[in-house]
């Protein structure tokens, strides 16, 4: 059974080497930043878009294709992240 912090730990690790850089862009600042806070529901959330295929996360990331209902409110909230970082610099 994985402890809360090995699942933190594999979460991390996951969303900054996810295998396109572009994604690892968008999702290792959004883990390093709210992981840490996530309830349990958002935890379970966040590893099931992890789950996913880099291709389709940045398709559902560009709104190039729909993505799943199941990860439509999560990805609203990258891509106000990231949009936040890039005003930011």
């Amino acid at each position: 059974m994985e402890t809360p912090e090995a699942r933190l730990k594999r979460m991390a690790m996951r969303s900054w080497r996810r295998g396109t850089k572009e994604m690892d862009l968008v999702l290792g600042p959004y883990a390093d930043t709210a992981l840490a806070t996530m309830s349990l529901a958002e935890l379970d959330a966040y590893d099931a878009l992890l789950a996913e295929n880099d291709q389709d996360l940045m398709a559902w990331m560009l709104d190039q294709k729909p993505a799943p209902k199941v990860h439509a409110p999560l990805l609203a909230e990258l891509r106000v992240f990231a949009s936040g970082r890039l005003r930011a610099k």
